[in-house]
């Protein structure tokens, strides 16, 4: 009977073939949005990431061999984690564009003080924050984000491939841009809530300049309110399109990143 014999080299290098990769999905999954959510258990993101690197890895480029237990395989593993890390942060930016817009929006109509848990993240948000970002939740999956998510992740390999250190500064430049571009679609999206809500306290200022015995606070909170909430009902059914604007940007630039 034959019996395979390996070296540690050898064996070194088909578990680095495996595992390197795998570390990248995990710290992945660590930060995308939908799959890094406290919604998803830890056991589930983990059989994911076993999943998704065993249909990976026959479609990956050839990994350098380096000895298990080094220095070196330490340096690797650390980089892998926090490429795929970044990876899913970067991912994160496209759903702050409507938290953001929630915020604006609950700000000026007056519930900027009601704030709940968002069970996604685990920390308190805007109660209209929290509105748009189920809602984007549901069109990122219609439009296969999650499937766009998972083409990036594979081009990073190709892009950044395991023992590569460094970034190009263009890189960086393009990663400070998508901050503005955060906080710009972010307020183009609330524009139109933000436009409306402005005029509508406008008006209530003529009105108390013009009968000063009203009682502002009493009278205008309830209508901004009301008003704020016919705004948002009235601009769902241009949210389609927006949102479908945004999402191509985004993969856009998340492609020209790598």
């Amino acid at each position: 009977m034959d019996v395979l014999n390996f070296s540690a080299q050898e064996l070194g290098a088909y578990l680095g073939s495996f595992l390197w990769p795998m570390f990248r999905i995990m710290g992945f999954f660590l930060a995308a949005p939908l799959f890094g959510t406290q919604l998803v258990p830890t056991r589930i993101r983990i059989v994911l990431a076993l999943a998704i690197t065993v249909l990976l890895v026959p479609l990956l480029p050839a990994v350098p061999q380096v000895d298990g237990v080094s220095v070196g395989a330490l340096l690797i593993v650390m980089q892998q984690l926090l490429i795929g890390a970044a990876l899913g942060f970067f991912m994160q930016f496209l759903f702050q564009v409507f938290v953001m817009a929630g915020q604006l929006i609950a700000m000026q109509m007056g519930l900027g003080f009601a704030s709940m848990v968002d069970p996604s993240n685990g920390v308190n948000v805007a109660i209209m924050s929290t509105v748009y970002m189920m809602l984007v939740m549901l069109l990122f999956v219609t439009f296969d984000g999650h499937l766009v998510m998972l083409e990036i992740l594979l081009d990073s390999f190709r892009v950044l491939p395991i023992v590569s250190f460094g970034l190009d500064a263009d890189v960086m430049l393009r990663l400070v841009s998508t901050f503005s571009w955060v906080f710009s679609s972010g307020l183009l999206l609330a524009l139109p809530a933000l436009t409306a809500l402005l005029i509508t306290n406008f008006a209530f200022g003529i009105m108390t300049r013009a009968a000063p015995q009203l009682n502002i606070f009493a009278l205008g909170f309830p209508v901004s309110l009301m008003f704020g909430l016919l705004i948002i009902w009235i601009s769902f059914g241009t949210i389609l399109d927006s949102a479908q604007n945004l999402f191509a940007q985004f993969f856009v630039t998340a492609r020209e990143l790598l």
